[in-house]
């Protein structure tokens, strides 16, 4: 009813035998994801101090690079000069990208946390924290700018 196949299997699902295509280690794919949920938040982090510049997200954004420099073997990451944005921007939209930080540094807190890496946990956890913060503060300004 059905003809046999009669090549080999693309899926090498036999122990013992190698493939041709090169595998990473669980440590490595670890490595490459939270570089990039740590180069995500630092890209954010710079639109944040191009619309508002701080000396809080100019060392975070310090911080951040360097942690992904050293995941990178390296490599330091793009970034975006500080002049990019427009200064003054529409508040609504720093808050947008507060709310966007807060969610990368908590992604980068979960594989930072899988991995065992406790520098890059630590930074992600102390973005969360000021991005919340920053959120809300934003937030009651909204509030209390309607109410008058």
């Amino acid at each position: 009813m059905y003809e046999p196949i009669r090549t080999k299997s693309v899926h090498s699902t036999m122990a013992g035998t190698t493939s041709d295509f090169p595998h990473r280690s669980r440590e490595e794919e670890l490595d490459i994801q939270l570089a990039g949920h740590l180069a995500a938040l630092l890209a954010t982090t710079d639109e944040l101090r191009a619309m508002a510049p701080s000396a809080d997200l100019d060392t975070a954004a310090e911080r951040l690079a360097g942690q992904v420099t050293r995941l990178r073997a390296g490599r330091a990451p793009v970034r975006a000069s500080k002049t990019a944005g427009a200064v003054g921007q529409d508040p609504g939209e720093a808050a947008a990208l507060h709310q966007r930080a807060h969610a990368l540094a908590g992604r980068a807190l979960v594989v930072a946390a899988s991995r065992a890496d406790t520098a890059a946990a630590i930074l992600a956890a102390e973005r969360m924290d000021a991005h919340a913060a920053a959120a809300e503060r934003g937030e009651h300004q909204e509030l209390s700018g309607a109410a008058s």
